[in-house]
């Protein structure tokens, strides 16, 4: 599949990659001499439940695509993943036992494998920003989960593989689904036409009830269990504000930029003893022009979910709802003035097809830099309760140098987890 044939321009860019670019909320980078391809093949990084949802979102929504290669710590749960996408998607799956990789380099196996076009990078979010980039550099075409960062280096390390996919025409596409989800598209575009006035203020929640917790097996190393366990380890997950309610810092940047500072409180309760995560956070976000934005998230059994979003004009004020929710807009009497249902699921398979489709056009979507500013977003109200003080855009971009990765990461190696931090104690760096 490796010929010629594969990698031959098209004379013309397909009638969906034309609407996808007419509407979506992203920048279409030049091809920058590269060549179109008119069938591509994928390789997954992660094959979780995030991983082979993207692979079946992905061979779902597109004809031109072919699962070439996986990835996982456990390649025998690779082979696993691959029977099930096997049988759902007959043709499209062409996976050898020799193209399945285990442990903590098999990544680079996919990512430097010569027929593979597009990456699908899906494992816990501490690798994400290390693996995009190693992905760009390599030349190939993502697909990169939220969050794409944790911390300020990993901010910088998402600048760099945004700059290099822009100047050599590979395309990054992120799973932020909300960006096409059609409710939201749209709530969003009335409120920049001015339907309920100029933006002024927002709630944002992401509360819900517990999270799921591994216990260790027998035998396991530390940092085999940390991997395993990896939500509860803060260099693997970012805390809840990162790795979920990242989503919700998401269209509060879409709206209003990106903010100036914050100010942020939480704590725990009931968190197994090992856990580093905390229960709560609540974020005061101020972005330009001294609008707030009051966000909170929170993982607490028995707990009522809330994971909406409110922004308020001068003359209403507009609902976003998370999932399937739908978008209403009322105005300053109360009045009804708009509304539309959510499907998120299609919102899920659109990011795999504009994806391909800007692969296939010789355009490729160029995303990154959004989304590692509302990961880094994230970071920043993690930090700020964390430690107890204000953080600034300014001083995380510029002055911090934070970097919570293992990068000498061994899989056999003991690892003390430093506990959850206490503020005071914890300190900004």
């Amino acid at each position: 599949m490796n010929t010629p044939d594969r990698r031959q321009f098209l004379k013309t860019a397909t009638a969906a990659t034309a609407a996808a670019a007419s509407i979506a909320p992203f920048a279409i980078g030049a091809p920058k001499g590269r060549r179109a391809l008119e069938s591509v093949n994928l390789g997954v990084v992660g094959t979780g439940g995030r991983g082979t949802g993207a692979c079946n979102d992905s061979l779902t929504i597109n004809d031109n695509v072919r699962l070439v290669a996986m990835a996982n710590l456990r390649a025998d749960k690779a082979k696993e993943k691959r029977a099930g996408l096997k049988e759902a998607h007959t043709d499209k799956v062409s996976v050898e036992d020799a193209n399945i990789y285990g442990g903590l380099d098999g990544y680079k196996k996919v990512i430097n494998h010569p027929d593979v076009d597009i990456v699908l990078l899906t494992t816990s979010p501490g690798f994400r920003p290390w693996h995009i980039e190693e992905a760009v550099n390599a030349g190939k075409h993502v697909f990169a989960e939220k969050p794409v960062c944790l911390d300020p280096a990993g901010w910088h390390a998402c600048k760099r593989a945004q700059e290099k996919a822009e100047a050599q025409g590979t395309a990054i596409v992120t799973g932020t689904q909300y960006r096409r989800q059609k409710n939201y598209m749209e709530a969003i575009k009335r409120i920049n036409e001015g339907m309920i006035g100029e933006p002024m203020s927002a709630t944002a929640r992401y509360c819900s009830t517990g999270i799921w917790y591994r216990d260790r097996e027998p035998g396991m190393s530390d940092a085999e269990y940390q991997l395993r366990n990896w939500m509860h380890f803060i260099w693997l997950s970012g805390d809840q504000i990162s790795e979920q309610a990242v989503h919700n810092i998401d269209v509060m940047n879409w709206v209003f930029g990106n903010p100036d500072n914050c100010f942020a409180t939480g704590g725990r309760f009931t968190r197994p003893e090992d856990s580093e995560m905390w229960d709560q956070m609540t974020v005061d976000y101020y972005y330009p022009g001294n609008k707030l934005v009051s966000f909170r998230c929170r993982q607490v059994p028995g707990t009522t979910v809330d994971p909406h979003n409110v922004i308020y004009g001068t003359e209403g004020s507009c609902t976003i709802k998370a999932i399937n929710g739908g978008a209403s807009i009322v105005d300053n009497k109360g009045e009804d003035v708009w509304a539309m249902r959510g499907n998120i699921g299609a919102a899920y398979r659109q990011e795999h097809k504009d994806l391909v489709d800007s692969v296939v056009a010789g355009k490729p979507i160029v995303e990154l830099q959004q989304t590692a500013d509302s990961s880094l977003t994230a970071a920043m109200g993690r930090m700020s309760a964390y430690s107890g003080r204000e953080v600034s855009w300014d001083y995380a971009t510029k002055t911090s140098k934070l970097d919570t990765f293992k990068h000498d990461l061994a899989l056999h190696q003991s690892m003390e987890s430093p506990g959850h931090a206490i503020p005071g104690e914890w300190k900004l760096t």
